[in-house]
């Protein structure tokens, strides 16, 4: 690969000993070193580099095939970048990389996810292992081939989990019913826990690793569904059985039974683990977060689903269980040399345990371990085995048992879950170890590591092939690029003769064999491979050059692990065992070697099984899942770089980008060339070029050779992008260089003008100085000159004041004395005066009073007499008083008998309703007689106020009148005697206005009292009627149940022989007769001679239900908004009373009608108008039939209270009858309420059946139609490369328009739909309840779509999304709230996740702010999803800030651990409305004017429709 174009500046990665790769800076380049600064603040010296991509997108790339620059910095970038978001799945291409969380994240498996990508094409939504398994399977389904799905990585990397969700899905998806309750699928998923107890263990590196490679077949039949399944297991790590390390498990199923509950335990003599040799070898018996005895019990509930019976698992667990006891059994040296017994009796006892649990002699048992048969020509000889050989046979033993009972399971469950011979295709899931290297690597690793060379090579042919077909797809030339394969390494292992498996068969047949001479034997014949070499300081291992590395391999146990042998003894000693199960395993393995003559290996055996995988595998379709294992602490949240390379390179990932590279690793499409690399050449952009041309003008304008051009990309060598890119930067740094240059120049000016500004300012400053100075100077002349002339004008002033002063003084003495001469003539005439005035008013005084006292003794003499007539009065008066009191008093008592009776009358009222007008006539009339007598004392108070204010004024003029009086006692006994009526009359006034007072509350609180008594008349009557309604429902819902009950009950052959019965007679309805007329038939006993009558009326009415058949199956139309065909059907079956009888077929015939017009029915108009006559029919049926022939028992227990009372009263009032709705008009004016028999219930609830059914067609129909368009409308089309030409305004409109058209088509079709549903009046209710839920349609598919899509979580995106949402509130604006009802409104969640997208200064918001105020609907883990898919595509803008991310992935953390909660919405399918809705919404409709068709205009026995329209 040519070395990238690098200049200064330019971003790289260079190695880092901590980071694997660092990026940094360019600040130097010497020759080929270049000098890094990198983002620590280090400064490298390297010729180890790597371009880096500055504009990658923040949260990564979905496909690394679209990265820039495809190298192994880059990808670890992108593989951590999404590992921080939880983004664990990333593709390169068709391949898979699944990076293990080690946390739970349920919400990405659910349902809901599987149905998102069920249908859709790789790519089209986020990477995820159910889109691996969904293109297999369209694959299959498509093109008929057989698909595989290989999964591979190290332990602990997720292989297991990623394995149980591919076959989730799989079945999710060819799921099928199958026999005794359990499905094909369901045994191939519970098959995982069975294998995984008895072939999972604790490693160093996964607390679930799978010791054994396993091959999931799955079969499908020729309509994609599950039809059988097979197992393959390969390479089980037996060695495990007996030996383990520490901190590492044995095989789960030794723990599980051990957890066991206490009768398993106390039957297999079981204990704690650490009392078992081949457990208690490591310290580590509990899984963090495993429950032992629970997944016990889980175990056994799966062995049941995949068919092994109970006897077989207890012989499973017996089994288990002795071979725990037989590792407990030690041996110590015999008496004889080189022999060996059984060590204690402890070992003893273990012995005897598992010979019972085995159910052989214990003897046979003991011999079998420690003695050894040899045949001879001349004799049989029997030896005796050392007590080491002895364990080693022990564990020989348990080793073969385990293995050949792992094997057992795979079989029994293969054979339960059966193949299908018929099948089609088939879908393969391998689950196999990845490529492995330790300090010890032995036997186990070298088969590992042979799989994983074999898969590699098979890995390499199909990326090989995957850029075959894409540069055969684009048409360009690839002829020249170098595919290197791995064929030598193969080669070494496996070539015949003279591979090392071969090798190493030669050394097991030969019985001096040892590791040395098989080594030995290794280094002669390969010593010249460049693939193998030998350790300097080891003499027995060496090293193999695999694709992933260099690994050492101990030779020390190759030899006995390879051997493929059953000890003879051990056969005998099982094959004779009392257990069939145990019997039947050693005779199969029996079977197994008489069949095969040749020597049997290990190895040899691994390598058919691997060939013959391979060979399936060749023949399928392959699909790569590479697991990756983040850190060897299994921690979340921890990504090790050097770890993630390792496990790159072991997965074969970083071969794949290295034969991408040897081709064309970079692939741009014209239109992101053209983006990214236009300014190169702007003269380009500027002509009216093809796409296509003016990439290829850009390349060649720079020089640029070998690259090519396909159909719609550009491939780019090795380092040509970074050629592109430094040429790209170049440009920007010379246009940045003028930009600075121009901003520069602006500063300097800029400066410069304040400069000059300050030098004005200044010389303003100080020329003004000067000119105060001078200012100042004259403005002290001008105030010397002032101050002269003021002090001078002072002195003159002053000489004046003094004369004037003096002048002032002198005639001021001269007028005073003439004054005072003028004062003292004017009092002497003045006293004069007034001594006369004194002296002439005296007499006179004199005279006047003599003639006043003589009046008033007068006048006091004759109002004395009229004081004393006057006080006679009072007194009476007084009197008077006080029976007005007694009055009022009588009047008070009166009041509150009155309340008393009120009240009682209330009570009364409850319980006697019948006596309510009287009583009311009763108080009324008292309360006549009350008002009239305080009327007249009303009258009475005024009368003696006028009279006391009377006698008070006459008694103020005799005291106002001053007389003079000789008798001072008696006039002041008088005048005690008036104070005394005076206050008499005051209090007694004071009583009168007491009196009224109470007469005014009384009044009022009577007019309270007669309010209430209105009020409760008004409640009284409401109850009636809710008690009627709650009547009417009850018995509705009563006979409702009666109908569904009879409905189960009734067998249909049953009910048609009913329905055709003979002897039914039509008679007309007469006074005479109580029968129907003209309408439904009725079983009635008649003669024998009335059977002709009977037969010409049971076909005329047949005739007319005929033609009303006939009539409502056409469109008949509208008529003044209401549909004809159901007020026809409701007339018709009143005026027949087709209501009120037991039997009638014309129900089902209306029923059978309507489906027959809607059956498959794809015409919206059709639809809509049998959804509005269904509506209409319903409501009118609602609001007449009434439930009869209901036990009134319950009622009558119910009399004694007032409820049953009232209710009582109710059904004997007049109103119960119906309420009238034709202008008070009878017969069939009036909407009258039938007693409905169960025919009339029973086609009342198929009606509404049939109305969700047609309102769910609409619905759907609307769906199937809008959802295409959605598609469109949730990702912004990309504009034509005209928006990028420079002053092509008009084309930048077109493009604007064309954008919102997808948005426009939904608008076009939802009014065309509104249009449909108005032109045939459907109700209100139903039109704003569908496009609420279509509404509600729109919002899950944009949002979801939003979820799984990152190119849609864009600024741009937003833009466009919230454009389109803006078209579709102007059509709820234009379609009013009537039709689009809460439609808006359920467009919730996309509104806000949109209004999210495109705010601005999204690092500035708090997580409160988002979540209360942004997006209050939005769940934080949606957020979440919203935040970490975000990229600026317009202006480059961030995301929200790290803290609130970090807040969020906590709290997302935190509702994984505890509940499973997806991020996507459920689209609602439900019926939105019930009956009583409908009812409730629609207006009365009047039946009677509703004019028939004129095929029943012209019957005459249709004539009671004309009557009742007339």
């Amino acid at each position: 690969m040519a070395a990238p174009v690098i200049i200064v500046g330019s971003h790289v990665w260079v190695e880092d000993p901590h980071l694997a790769w660092i990026d940094g800076e360019v600040t130097r380049i010497d020759g080929e070193h270049i000098h890094v600064k990198t983002k620590k603040g280090k400064t490298v010296v390297t010729n180890v580099y790597f371009p880096k991509d500055t504009e990658a997108p923040p949260g990564g790339v979905n496909d690394m095939t679209k990265l820039s620059y495809l190298h192994e910095p880059g990808v670890l970038q992108n593989l951590e970048t999404r590992y921080e978001l939880n983004e664990i799945y990333t593709y390169t291409g068709n391949i898979l990389i699944a990076v293990n969380p080690f946390q739970k994240l349920p919400h990405i498996y659910e349902t809901d996810m599987m149905e998102q990508y069920k249908g859709i094409g790789l790519g089209e939504l986020s990477p995820h292992v159910f889109a691996i398994g969904d293109a297999a399977y369209r694959a299959m389904i498509n093109e008929g081939k057989n698909n595989s799905i290989l999964v591979s990585g190290e332990s602990g990397a997720g292989k297991t989990e990623t394995t149980k969700m591919l076959m989730r899905y799989l079945a999710y998806l060819g799921g099928r019913s199958g026999v005794e309750g359990r499905t094909v699928e369901q045994q191939v998923l519970e098959s995982n826990p069975v294998l995984e107890a008895f072939g999972n263990a604790k490693t160093l590196r996964n607390n679930n690793s799978s010791r054994f490679g396993k091959f999931v077949e799955i079969q499908f039949d020729k309509n994609g569904r599950i039809s059988g399944a097979a197992i393959r297991t390969y390479l089980l790590e037996r060695s495990r059985v007996c030996q383990i390390s520490d901190p590492e498990r044995n095989y789960h199923c030794f723990y599980l039974l051990c957890a066991a509950p206490p009768e398993d335990i106390e039957k297999y003599q079981l204990g704690n683990p650490r009392s078992f040799h081949y457990l208690n070898q490591s310290t580590c018996y509990k899984l963090d977060g495993v429950d032992d005895a629970s997944e016990y019990l889980e175990t056994r509930r799966a062995m049941d689903v995949v068919g092994i019976s109970n006897e077989e698992q207890e012989a499973i667990f017996r089994v288990v269980a002795a071979i725990l006891h037989l590792g407990n059994i030690d041996f110590g040296k015999g008496e004889e040399i080189d022999s060996s017994v059984i060590k204690d009796e402890n070992s003893r006892f273990h012995l005897n345990l598992a010979a019972e649990l085995l159910m052989c002699n214990a003897q046979s048992l003991e011999d079998a371990l420690i003695r050894r048969v040899m045949v001879t020509p001349e004799e049989i000889i029997t030896r005796t085995l050392d007590p080491e050989n002895a364990i080693a046979s022990r564990d020989t033993l348990a080793k073969t048992i385990y293995s050949h009972l792992f094997d057992w399971i795979v079989n029994k469950i293969n054979t339960s879950i059966g193949q299908d011979p018929r099948s089609k295709s088939i879908i393969g899931v391998l689950d196999i170890y990845g490529f492995e290297s330790f300090k010890c690597n032995s036997f186990e690793q070298f088969c590992i590591n042979f799989t994983n060379e074999k898969l590699q090579q098979h890995f390499n042919q199909h990326v090989f092939k995957m850029e075959q077909e894409e540069y055969t797809k684009e048409e360009i030339d690839w002829s020249y690029i170098e595919f290197i394969d791995n064929q030598d390494v193969l080669d070494l292992i496996e070539k015949k003769p003279g591979g090392i498996i071969s090798l190493l068969d030669e050394a097991c047949m030969f019985p001096k064999s040892t590791h040395e001479t098989f080594s030995q034997k290794l280094f002669q014949t390969f010593k010249s491979h460049n693939r193998f070499s030998k350790p300097k300081l080891s003499r027995t291992d060496f090293t193999i050059s695999h694709y992933a590395g260099e690994v050492t391999y101990q030779s020390n146990h190759f030899i006995d692990k390879n051997k493929d042998y059953i000890v003879a003894e051990h056969q005998a000693l099982f094959a004779a065992s009392n257990c069939s199960f145990v019997a039947g395993l050693f005779h199969a393995l029996h079977e197994d070697s008489s069949r095969s003559s040749k020597f049997s290996s290990i190895g040899s055996r691994f390598k058919q099984q691997l060939h013959s995988l391979m060979e399936t595998l060749n023949g399928t379709e392959p699909h790569y899942i590479r697991c990756i294992k983040p850190n060897n602490i299994l921690k979340p949240g921890i990504f090790e770089n050097f770890n993630i390379i390792h496990q790159l390179r072991c997965g074969g990932v970083l071969e794949a980008i290295r034969i991408s590279c040897a081709g064309y690793p970079t692939r741009l499409t014209f239109y992101d060339f053209l983006d990214r690399f236009g300014l190169l050449a702007p003269e380009v952009l500027d002509g009216n070029y093809d796409d296509e041309v003016a990439c290829q003008m850009i390349l060649d304008k720079k020089g640029l050779r070998d690259y090519q051009v396909g159909k719609t990309k550009i491939f780019l060598r090795a380092g040509q992008m970074a050629e592109l890119d430094t040429r790209r930067a170049e440009v920007l740094g010379n246009a940045a260089r003028v930009i600075q240059r121009q901003f520069r120049t602006c500063i300097a000016r800029k400066k410069f003008r304040s400069i000059r500004n300050a030098a004005i300012v200044l010389q303003s400053f100080i020329r003004g100085k000067i000119a105060q100075s001078v200012h100042k100077k004259l403005k002290i002349e001008a105030a010397a000159l002032r101050f002269q002339k003021n002090f001078r004008r002072y002195i003159a002033r002053k000489s004046f004041v003094a004369t004037r002063s003096s002048a002032i003084v002198l005639q001021t003495a001269l007028r005073a004395m003439i004054a005072r001469n003028e004062f003292r003539l004017k009092r002497q005439t003045k006293s004069a005066t007034v001594i006369q005035a004194h002296w002439r008013g005296h007499q006179a005084y004199s005279y006047y009073t003599r003639l006043q006292k003589a009046a008033v003794v007068t006048q006091c003499a004759w109002r004395c007499r009229l004081a004393r007539r006057e006080l006679r009065m009072l007194k009476m008066a007084a009197r008077e008083t006080g029976a007005l009191k007694d009055a009022k008093d009588k009047l008070e008592k009166r009041v509150e008998e009155l309340t008393w009776r009120l009240q009682l009358e209330k009570r009364l009222r409850t319980d006697l309703e019948e006596a309510k007008v009287q009583e009311v006539a009763k108080l009324q009339e008292a309360l006549h007689t009350m008002r009239s007598q305080l009327e007249e004392a009303t009258a009475m108070v005024l009368k003696e106020q006028e009279a006391a204010r009377i006698a008070i004024e006459e008694a103020n003029l005799v005291i106002k009148e001053p007389v003079v009086v000789e008798d001072t006692e008696k006039i002041n006994s008088l005048s005690n005697e008036i104070e005394r009526l005076k206050g008499l009359l005051s209090s007694e006034t004071h009583k009168a206005d007491e009196a009224k007072q109470a007469y005014r509350s009384a009044l009022g609180h009577n007019e309270e009292l007669s309010k209430r008594l209105e009020d409760a008349g008004r409640k009284i009557d409401q109850l009636q009627e809710s008690v009627q309604r709650f009547q009417e429902k009850v018995s509705n819902l009563e006979s409702e149940n009666k109908v569904i009950r009879q409905q189960s009950l009734a067998v249909s052959p049953t009910t048609r022989a009913l329905a055709l019965r003979p002897k039914t007679t039509i008679i007309q309805r007469t006074p005479e007769r109580n029968t129907f007329s003209n309408g439904e038939t009725k079983q009635v006993q008649e003669p024998e001679t009335e059977d002709r009558p009977q037969k010409s009326l049971n076909q005329k009415q047949q005739e007319n239900q005929e033609l009303l058949l006939k009539s409502i199956s056409e469109d008949i139309g509208f008529s003044e908004g209401k549909p004809v065909a159901a007020c026809l059907i409701y007339k018709c079956l009143i005026h027949w009373r087709s209501f009120e009888v037991e039997r009638t077929s014309i129900f089902n015939r209306i029923i059978e009608t309507i489906a027959s017009a809607i059956e498959m029915q794809d015409n919206s108009d059709v639809l809509c108008y049998w959804l509005s006559n269904a509506a209409t029919l319903l409501m009118l049926l609602q609001r007449t039939l009434k439930a009869g022939g209901i036990p009134h028992s319950r009622h009558r227990a119910m009399s004694t209270s007032l409820f049953g009372r009232v209710s009582q009263s109710l059904r004997g009032s007049p109103q119960s009858a119906g309420f009238s709705f034709m202008n008070g008009r009878g017969g069939l004016d009036e909407l009258r309420q039938v007693e409905a028999k169960y025919p009339a219930l029973l086609f009342k609830q198929q009606l509404t059946a049939y109305l969700e059914k047609i309102y769910g067609m609409i619905r759907d129909h609307m769906k199937k139609e809008i959802a295409p368009m959605l598609a469109s409308c949730i990702q912004v089309p990309r504009t034509p490369r005209s928006g990028l030409i420079k002053g092509r305004t008009q084309n930048n409109f077109v493009a604007q328009k064309a954008l919102i058209a997808h948005w426009q088509s939904i608008v076009t079709c939802l009014d065309g739909h509104l249009r449909t549903m108005r032109a045939n009046y459907v109700p209100s209710l139903l039109i704003s309840k569908v496009f609420a839920q279509i509404f509600s349609f729109i919002n899950v598919q944009l949002f979801n779509s939003l979820l799984l899509r990152r190119e849609c979580c864009s600024f741009s995106n937003g833009e466009y999304v919230k454009t389109g949402l803006a078209e579709l509130e102007h059509w709820c604006h234009d379609a009013t709230e009537e039709f689009a009802g809460s439609a808006w409104d359920e467009l919730k969640h996309i509104r806000q996740a949109v209004g999210f997208l495109v705010i601005h200064q999204k690092p500035k918001k708090s997580l409160q702010e988002i979540t209360s105020e942004l997006c209050p609907v939005l769940s934080v883990q949606q957020l979440y999803r919203i935040s970490t898919m975000y990229w600026d595509d317009k202006y480059g803008t961030h995301s929200v800030s790290s803290e609130v991310m970090s807040s969020m992935r906590a709290i997302v953390s935190g509702e994984n651990g505890r509940i499973s909660n997806s991020f996507l919405l459920d689209d609602d399918s439900s019926i939105p409305f019930s009956l009583d809705d409908i009812s409730k919404s629609m207006q009365n409709v009047e039946v009677a004017q509703i004019d028939p068709p004129p095929l029943i205009r012209q019957n005459t026995s249709f004539m009671f429709l004309l009557e009742s329209s007339e």
